[in-house]
C-alpha cells in the first residue's frame, strides 16, 4: 500500500499543524507521510513543544515552514487546521483534496487565560486540550479522509446539479411566453 502524503496547513505553522504532524509521524508513519507548513510562518511554539514532549513526542527539531517549501510534493490531502489558513489556502496542483478541520488556537486561548490571571499550568491546559483533540482526529486517519472526500465530492455534485437546474429553468420554453405558458409546459 502506497503511503498518503498529507499536509497540515495553518497560518503560522507554529502549533496546531506542528502537533498534527508530530502525532501522525508517531501514530501513522506506516501509512501516512506527514508534513506541515504555514501561510505566514512565525516559529515553533515552545508550549506546543512542551505539551507534545509530555506524551513522548519530540517536535523540537521541527521547523516552521512556509507553504512554498512544500509545493513540489504531490499531496493527497491538504488539511487546514485553522480558519485563516482555510480561507487563504493556496491552490495545490494535482490530486490534492482540501479538507478543513479546525482546532482552537492554543496561544489565543492561553493569552485569554493569562489576561484573567490564570497560572502557567492553566495556560498549558489550553495546549493540552487541543493536543488531545488533534490526537483524536489523527487516530481516525486515513479512513475519515475518504469519508470527507466523498462528502466534498457529493457537495460539488449537488452544487452543479442546482446550477444546471437553475439554468434549465431560465432557458425553458416556458420562460418568456407572455401568456404564462406554452404547449410544451
Amino acid at each position: 500500500m502506497e503511503k498518503l502524503n498529507i499536509l497540515f496547513l495553518c497560518t503560522g505553522n507554529s502549533c496546531r499543524s506542528q502537533m498534527a504532524e508530530g502525532w501522525v509521524r508517531h501514530m501513522k508513519a506506516d501509512s501516512i507521510n506527514a508534513y506541515s507548513a504555514g501561510i505566514n510562518p512565525h516559529g515553533l511554539d515552545s508550549r506546543a513543544v512542551l505539551v507534545m514532549k509530555e506524551v513522548g513526542i519530540d517536535i523540537s527539531h521541527h521547523q516552521s515552514k512556509h507553504v512554498d517549501h512544500v509545493l513540489g510534493i504531490p499531496f493527497d490531502y491538504v488539511i487546514t487546521v485553522c480558519s485563516h489558513a482555510h480561507e487563504t489556502c493556496p491552490v495545490f496542483p494535482g490530486k490534492a483534496t482540501k479538507i478543513h478541520h479546525p482546532f482552537d488556537d492554543p496561544p489565543r486561548l492561553a493569552k485569554a487565560m493569562a489576561d484573567r490571571g490564570a497560572s502557567e499550568e492553566d495556560q498549558l491546559n489550553c495546549y493540552r486540550k487541543v493536543r488531545d483533540e488533534i490526537k483524536a482526529f489523527v487516530d481516525t486517519l486515513p479512513e475519515s479522509l475518504n469519508k470527507a472526500k466523498k462528502g466534498f465530492i457529493a457537495k460539488i455534485v449537488d452544487q452543479l446539479d442546482k446550477k444546471l437546474e437553475d439554468k434549465a429553468k431560465k432557458t425553458s420554453c416556458c420562460t418568456g411566453n407572455k401568456k404564462g405558458g406554452s404547449s410544451c409546459c
